[in-house]
């Protein structure tokens, strides 16, 4: 278990993270989700101990990040912001080196760095300097070292950043797959992430922490959680969907000539948007239920709405 306790980290006047509390199970792969200077690669700093707290307290596994502190980072892969590497080694010699660094020598840190490499695909470049890679291929590298180890908590701070869709495909499946015995935690500020590789997440802004659930749980404080969106052939009308008992409003989209039935808060209302369409002959091309969108749900919660 990852337990964090009213952990703050102050620069000068400037609350960075402010009073931050989690804890994280075994199995899960949380999402710290914010946008940009919300405190998320602050967070990981401390959480690493890379970075003192101005007051409160972190555990990795029960070692306490301070008073442990080796013995808390013996137990973690980490992947910083920017995924600094030495740019004059290639990459087979920054691996060994980081096997080494590990306490990994002979066969073992061989068996160590080709499981790496193999797992995010690095054995075209093996013996290039890292300064000659593209971004993607030097967020790869952070990756593998990481993960040289089989550590039993990672945690990685944008890993798909730079990446390709295909490369980000492979990593996503990669986090999964390592995650069934792990703790993995990624910062990252892009919403098809936290759908895509997350058990959990959080929203932070400002330090502060405003969400904590679920991708289903979020997605469902949206106003469009239950939404109906209707694709026809025809004009409807409009004030016939907007008189239905369980409908809050009804929006527009010129662009994808589609139509969204806003449900009001608790109510189901597919089953009397489809009876109205039956009822009226419609000519209706798609119809279906949203669960919510949660670019919404971030944009509101981090502009201090409630949500």
């Amino acid at each position: 278990m990852i337990e964090i306790k009213n952990l703050t980290k102050r620069f000068a006047r400037h609350t960075v993270v402010d009073d931050l509390s989690l804890r994280v199970e075994r199995g899960e792969v949380l999402g710290f989700l914010g946008p940009n200077g919300a405190g998320k690669s602050t967070s990981m700093k401390m959480l690493t101990g890379f970075l003192a707290p101005t007051s409160g307290t972190a555990s990795i596994l029960g070692f306490d990040i301070q008073q442990d502190t080796l013995k808390a980072q013996r137990q973690i892969g980490y992947l910083p912001e920017g995924a600094p590497c030495y740019g004059d080694m290639t990459v087979r010699g920054f691996l060994e080196f980081i096997a080494e660094v590990r306490g990994f020598k002979g066969a073992a840190k061989r068996q160590r760095v080709a499981k790496a490499v193999a797992q995010v695909e690095l054995e075209n470049v093996l013996e290039q300097s890292i300064e000659t890679l593209s971004k993607g291929f030097k967020r790869r590298v952070g990756l593998a070292q990481a993960i040289l180890h089989d550590p039993k908590v990672l945690i990685l701070d944008e890993p798909t950043d730079g990446l390709d869709p295909n490369q980000k495909h492979q990593v996503r499946k990669l986090i999964q797959s390592l995650a069934y015995d792990k703790i993995v935690i990624i910062s990252t500020h892009i919403l098809e992430e936290v759908s895509a590789v997350c058990t959990r997440a959080v929203v932070i802004a400002h330090g502060k922490l405003l969400a904590d659930g679920t991708p289903l749980q979020l997605e469902s404080r949206s106003r469009y959680h239950q939404a109906v969106t209707l694709v026809a052939e025809e004009p409807l009308d409009l004030v016939a969907l907007a008189a239905l008992p369980g409908v809050a409003s009804v929006e527009e989209n010129a662009r994808e000539h589609s139509l969204s039935v806003l449900a009001k808060p608790g109510e189901v209302i597919f089953a009397q948007v489809n009876a109205l369409i039956a009822q009226r002959g419609w000519r209706v091309k798609e119809l279906n239920v949203e669960r919510g969108r949660l670019d919404e749900v971030f944009r509101r919660l981090t502009r201090g709405e409630v949500v």
